[in-house]
């Protein structure tokens, strides 16, 4: 009957094999930290954009409301549509509080 003798690792070999696995874990964790980095940075630019956008929208509301509130152009509204005008002095009356 032959017996089946395991060979004796080489000195060194599991050290080795632990090595090799540190290495391809690393590796791996390497790929995947690039790509988190490369989707945070989409997300970054896209919401930058989204700013830039608001920004600027909120640059033609504060001009359209400066518009609006111009007091040349309330006036006029007064006196066109309301027929509001300045009363004469005669027809101001002071009340005491």
């Amino acid at each position: 009957m032959s017996r089946l003798y395991a060979k004796p690792l080489p000195p060194g070999s599991l050290l080795l094999t632990v090595l090799f696995g540190a290495v391809l874990v690393s590796s791996i964790a390497v790929a995947y930290c690039a790509h988190w980095n490369r989707q945070l940075l989409n997300s970054l630019y896209t919401e930058l954009s989204v700013r830039d956008k608001v920004q600027a929208e909120w640059g033609r509301l504060v001009l359209e409301q400066s518009t609006w509130t111009a007091h040349n152009r309330i006036e006029t509204l007064a006196t066109e549509q309301l027929h509001m005008r300045i009363p004469e002095p005669a027809e101001v009356q002071m009340v005491a509080p």
